[in-house]
């Protein structure tokens, strides 16, 4: 496979097998936020030869301040086709398929049984990221999982680790708490800070779709958390020792 101008560097850095590995490979991200879009971004960056994008909701004003398709052009469009125009317009030969959705229930599984070298979990409400987790551990798909990125601030506490190490988050407490009534007490990685959440950067919310209260937050963390979860990803597809400069 002819290694294209633009993945000039990535095969420098990674080795031609290692980016053949990649361009061969075929990721799910479920999730547009302030997590998902940027793990989807690098990984297509990176080489990824097929991905699947999963999220039902359009860009709202408030996402602007940390979201990569909340512009002020988009605002009102679906995530999935301000993401799909993006991702096609880096790597035109990307083969993306789109499900402008939100994911629950029997449709996570069907969606699944697509068959994927490896998920992104990024879905940011309780119920439907439990039943990810635990039909894509199910299912043997390696996984990694976004968990709270809201109210913190320090970049270098972030932490890429397997799910039984996470602690002092509370998304990833509930999320351990559910999975040990499955009998899953580990098996995947974790995108995690274990940063002290100040009560004053929470509010509850009203008419909110899914959402209770809402969080405060500033523009790097869910992009950190999203980087940190295609590194995940990408490191995993990657076997071969990267070539020296």
């Amino acid at each position: 496979m002819d290694t294209p101008e633009w993945l000039s560097r990535t095969q420098l850095l990674l080795g031609t097998d290692n980016l053949s590995r990649l361009q061969q490979a075929n990721v799910l991200v479920a999730g547009l936020g302030g997590v998902g879009a940027y793990a989807a971004e690098h990984l297509v960056r990176s080489g990824i030869g097929q991905l699947t994008i999963v999220d039902g909701d359009t860009v709202h004003a408030t996402n602007r301040n940390r979201q990569l398709p909340a512009l002020v052009s988009t605002i009102g469009k679906l995530k999935t086709d301000v993401m799909r125009e993006r991702l096609l317009d880096i790597n035109p030969e990307l083969k993306i398929t789109v499900y402008a959705e939100y994911i629950k229930d029997e449709r996570v599984i069907e969606i699944l049984e697509q068959g994927y070298d490896y998920v992104v979990d990024a879905i940011d409400t309780l119920s439907p990221k439990v039943y990810l987790i635990m039909h894509t551990l199910r299912m043997g798909i390696p996984l990694v999982s976004s968990m709270g990125a809201g109210g913190k601030t320090d970049p270098t506490q972030v932490q890429l680790v397997d799910i039984s190490q996470t602690h002092h988050c509370k998304l990833a407490y509930y999320i351990r708490k559910k999975l040990h009534k499955m009998g899953i007490w580990d098996g995947f990685k974790a995108v995690y800070s274990p940063e002290e959440v100040s009560r004053h950067t929470i509010t509850l919310m009203e008419g909110e779709m899914n959402k209770k209260s809402t969080v405060g937050t500033i523009s790097y963390m869910p992009a950190v958390f999203g980087c940190m979860c295609a590194a995940g990803v990408i490191k995993q597809l990657t076997t071969e020792k990267a070539v020296e400069a």
